[in-house]
């Protein structure tokens, strides 16, 4: 910045903000107009990369606490004064007794003056460097210098599909990206229907030296015929007959990846009782669910003759209560 800058420009303005403006509210209008006005939003556009800086560095001073009060002082106290060169006549302190002051040392124009840098607040190096002409203190960063630093790439989402099995076990897989890269892609055991993964340092380079955007995959998960994720718990429903849920019976039942394993049905098991089978859900670095058989009783469709009698014989001799007078008693209140 040279050393006129701070006296003619009104940063305030260039930001669009009144003097007594928050800091917070400061940062959501610069951040709404870096988005607005950054090149990789407005490829080519030399206005908006002007206009970009421009409002790049009005934040640098007015965002940082001590550079703002300096920077109000320095207003307030010159107004459209000039700098005078070192040493030159006349009343007029030059620009050792601007910053001289700022900085704690001497001030008056009676000689040069000498300063150390000593814990001078960020983004003095830049300021200092461009009065002087240089590079700052020896210190170099990537982006525009002195506007917040090198600018990170652009984050790439990508989408994948996968199967059941897949997503319960784990796996690496393949993605082909739109420039042809192919990369790969670690699945952690567990991932749900629509969780992002995210790969650092795969995305679009930085365009002016600063860090790689980052890859953010979001994956969708095929659902399976049989079974249902539950958190880690995989859920299975498991039809049992009329005479096995009542007399009581050893049903298998089945297992993801597995052989079916063997589960005994107690005499009286109402349809909706789960059957729990522990470890055998979902194997993460987090825990290990376990499966849960959810008991269905089915109704034949179609009886012959013999089987009807017996039903009938048996409805006869079956416990007259009505399973529904509970219900109807809870529906009342």
């Amino acid at each position: 910045m040279a050393s006129q800058d701070w006296f003619d420009k009104d940063f305030y303005k260039v930001l669009g903000v009144k003097k007594d403006v928050t800091p917070a509210e400061l940062k959501k209008v610069y951040r709404k107009l870096a988005r607005q006005y950054h090149p990789d939003s407005n490829p080519g556009d030399a206005k908006a990369e002007a206009k970009f800086k421009e409002i790049s560095e009005a934040h640098s001073v007015l965002g940082d606490p001590e550079q703002r009060k300096e920077y109000d002082a320095v207003r307030a106290m010159g107004g459209g004064a000039r700098f005078t060169a070192p040493g030159a006549g006349g009343g007029q302190g030059g620009f050792e007794d601007v910053f001289g002051t700022m900085f704690g040392g001497g001030g008056g124009g009676g000689g040069r003056q000498s300063y150390s840098y000593q814990q001078a607040p960020p983004g003095y190096e830049d300021i200092l460097g461009g009065m002087f002409g240089q590079g700052g203190f020896g210190q170099t960063s990537g982006g525009f210098r002195g506007y917040g630093g090198p600018t990170p790439g652009r984050d790439i989402t990508a989408h994948t599909t996968i199967d059941f099995i897949t997503a319960t076990q784990g796996d690496t897989i393949s993605l082909q990206t739109s420039e042809g890269r192919t990369i790969k892609v670690k699945i952690p055991a567990g991932v749900s229907d629509g969780q992002k993964i995210r790969l650092r340092g795969k995305g679009q380079p930085s365009p002016d030296g600063g860090e790689p955007g980052d890859i953010v995959v979001t994956v969708s998960v095929r659902k399976h015929p049989v079974f249902e994720r539950d958190g880690l718990n995989l859920r299975v429903t498991v039809p049992v007959t009329f005479v096995e849920a009542a007399l009581g019976a050893t049903i298998e039942v089945p297992t993801l990846g597995g052989d079916p394993v063997k589960l005994r049905v107690a005499p009286g098991t109402p349809s909706g009782r789960v059957l729990r089978v522990k470890g055998r859900g979902v194997a993460t670095t987090k825990g290990t669910g376990d499966l849960l058989a959810v008991v269905q009783i089915v109704v034949p469709a179609h009886l012959g003759g013999e089987a009807k009698e017996a039903l009938e014989r048996f409805h006869e001799l079956e416990p007259k209560d009505n399973p529904r007078d509970e219900l109807i008693a809870r529906a009342r209140g």
